[in-house]
């Protein structure tokens, strides 16, 4: 049972009250304010929240049998909540709703209790969360890197625990992304099959609206409250759901050459293990072309459809551009340019597309990927805002052009505590069977262990393999000692190395050189220092040797010692004993 689930049936039981559940929100809220307030945008007034949970106590009292009872949520800033102004992140553009948008009023229908709007990337447009003028939310386990957007205040609030779930809205990612970087489920129905009335469009033809939840039980149970029909809403749309997968499935997985981690080695690992877990659940991997779908994704910044995100916000553009985030208003005014027969041209190509993309479904039932290949500290993603923004939503992008479903999943944790994720993808109408999938996804195996939130601001620390003069016990190891390093742990490396004994060094040292094929796997220490202590130790290390990147026994990546060919003039290959206490013992 999720967390969603066991509110509601506590409340429903009378083993604890909707109020009470409603102020220990509160003051998560209040105290976690202290440390990133900008997960928030506006906070359902202290009183309007207690009045409200009072009501669900007394209708649960009376009888009412309530699935989401007391059960506090957050709603994405672009989505209208009656009572608290809408602003998209630009307070120019805000106006007050009449009423709570479609999906709100169900949630409010089913008894959960409404704690307030979060921040986004300025009118949804954007996967990294720093475009807002309140502020940047950053990763819950590490605030120094993003949290990943748009969806970012709701994927903060939900991964810090200050509430059960959060209402995201998904165009070109901004559901999955925050999800994969703060380890949640996001879950993107199918266009239609949620209603979007009262919602801020981004691209009207592709906006959904989405769920941040803890776990699939939860994304699971929120979407049997809000999924269905609304004849107020153009977009809504009839469809049949898609039967479950059966206990052997067929998973899409793309060929190497089409899997990119923009050199973030730890993602990649992270990748394969997942689709290890798939195969242990009954799956077979197929290898799938994605190109047409990547060719797709581009259509979405570099083609006709950056003049539906203009057209969503063309009375400002005009009126007041000033107000809205420079690189936001790049994006939009781009769009400004377009010409019909440019669109009817992007139409084409994207049916064309579409076409192609029915060979993926061809050869498998899902298809596994990325949710992003890697992330991006917050400051880089100010340097280069639209560069890496556009790397995150390599694997996002197409979905919703070419009517998919999709499910963001936990997939582990890189180093630095941030988190990776991996999304299912499937034709429309294939939302329950991911969720089913999802749900023995997270049963085949434990999921990995979150790290603790950043409280207090995590150090910024690098970790560096030593296999040689610098292991504990060694004659350099004061070099480390004196930086304060410590040590996280022995291991070995891939089969991919050779060690040699180096002559005329002093003290002795050996050399680790990649050979890949005929490679042993030797064992080095790993030792966390921080950034600019391992920038004074990288100084003193003297040629031929260098601090490269070594490959792990399990797949991932950590600095390390590596050498130049010459290392080996005259060396002994020690390869054969294991590593460097072998030789200097024998």
């Amino acid at each position: 049972m999720g967390q969603v689930a066991a509110v509601a049936a506590d409340v429903q039981a009378g083993r604890t009250s909707a109020l009470l559940v409603a102020e220990q929100a509160l003051a998560a809220i209040e105290a976690y304010d202290a440390i990133q307030p900008q997960a928030w945008i506006a906070r359902t007034p202290r009183d309007v929240v207690l009045a409200r949970a009072r009501e669900i106590d007394a209708k649960v009292a009376a009888g009412d049998v309530l699935p989401l009872a007391g059960v506090p949520f957050a709603v994405k800033d672009n989505i209208d909540v009656a009572g608290l102004p809408t602003t998209a992140a630009c307070p120019a553009f805000a106006y007050a709703p009449d009423a709570d948008a479609e999906i709100v009023a169900r949630l409010h229908a089913a008894g959960a209790v409404m704690m307030g709007k979060t921040n986004l990337d300025q009118f949804a447009t954007g996967l990294v969360g720093t475009r807002s003028p309140h502020g940047a939310p950053a990763c819950v386990f590490n605030r120094e890197y993003v949290s990943g957007g748009s969806s970012s205040g709701s994927a903060v609030a939900v991964g810090a625990g200050l509430v059960a779930f959060a209402l995201g809205s998904d165009t070109a990612g901004s559901g999955r992304v925050p999800a994969a970087f703060n380890n949640l489920v996001g879950l993107k129905p199918t266009k239609g099959r949620w209603s979007t009335a009262g919602l801020t469009p981004a691209c009207r033809s592709l906006d959904c609206i989405t769920v941040l939840a803890a776990d699939v039980a939860d994304a699971d149970l929120v979407d049997s409250v809000v999924a269905g029909f609304d004849a107020a809403d153009p977009y809504s749309r009839w469809g049949d759901d898609v039967r479950p997968f059966g206990p052997t499935f067929r998973f899409g997985v793309p060929p190497g050459s089409q899997l990119q981690f923009f050199g973030d080695l730890e993602a990649e690992a992270l990748f394969q293990a997942a689709v290890a877990r798939l195969e242990a659940m009954g799956g077979v991997a197929v290898e799938v072309d994605i190109q047409p779908l990547l060719d797709a994704a581009l259509l979405l910044y570099a083609g006709p459809w950056v003049a539906e995100r203009t057209a969503a916000a063309e009375k400002i553009l005009a009126e007041n551009p000033d107000a809205i985030d420079p690189t936001v208003r790049t994006i939009l005014e781009a769009g400004l340019s377009v010409t019909g027969v440019e669109t009817f041209r992007g139409l084409y190509q994207l049916q064309d597309y579409a076409r192609q993309a029915e060979a993926v479904w061809r050869a498998a039932g899902v298809l596994l990927l990325p949710t992003t290949g890697t992330i991006y500290r917050l400051r880089e993603l100010t340097a280069a805002p639209l560069a890496l923004n556009s790397n995150l939503g390599r694997y996002t992008n197409f979905v919703n052009l070419l009517d998919m479903s999709a499910i963001a999943l936990p997939a582990g944790f890189r180093r630095n505590a941030t988190g990776f994720g991996i999304t299912l993808i499937a034709p429309a109408w294939a939302d329950r069977a991911l969720l089913d999938l999802g749900r023995r996804y997270e049963e085949i195996a434990p999921m990995p262990q979150a790290p603790s939130l950043d409280l207090e601001g995590r150090p910024q620390t690098v970790q560096i393999a030593v296999v040689g003069a610098h292991l504990e016990g060694m004659p350099l190891h004061w070099q480390l000692t004196s930086r304060e390093a410590k040590l996280v742990g022995k291991a070995r490396t891939a089969p991919v190395y050779r060690l040699y004994a180096m002559t005329s060094t002093t003290p002795p040292k050996p050399a680790l050189i990649h050979v890949g094929e005929g490679g042993g796997a030797i064992e080095l220490e790993i030792y966390e220092l921080g950034v600019e202590a391992f920038g004074s130790f990288v100084v003193e290390v003297p040629p031929p040797l260098a601090i490269g990147t070594v490959t792990l026994e399990d797949g991932s990546s950590v600095k390390g010692f590596v050498a130049e060919p010459r290392a080996m003039d005259g060396a002994e290959d020690i390869t054969a004993l294991g590593g460097w206490w072998a030789f200097v013992a024998r």
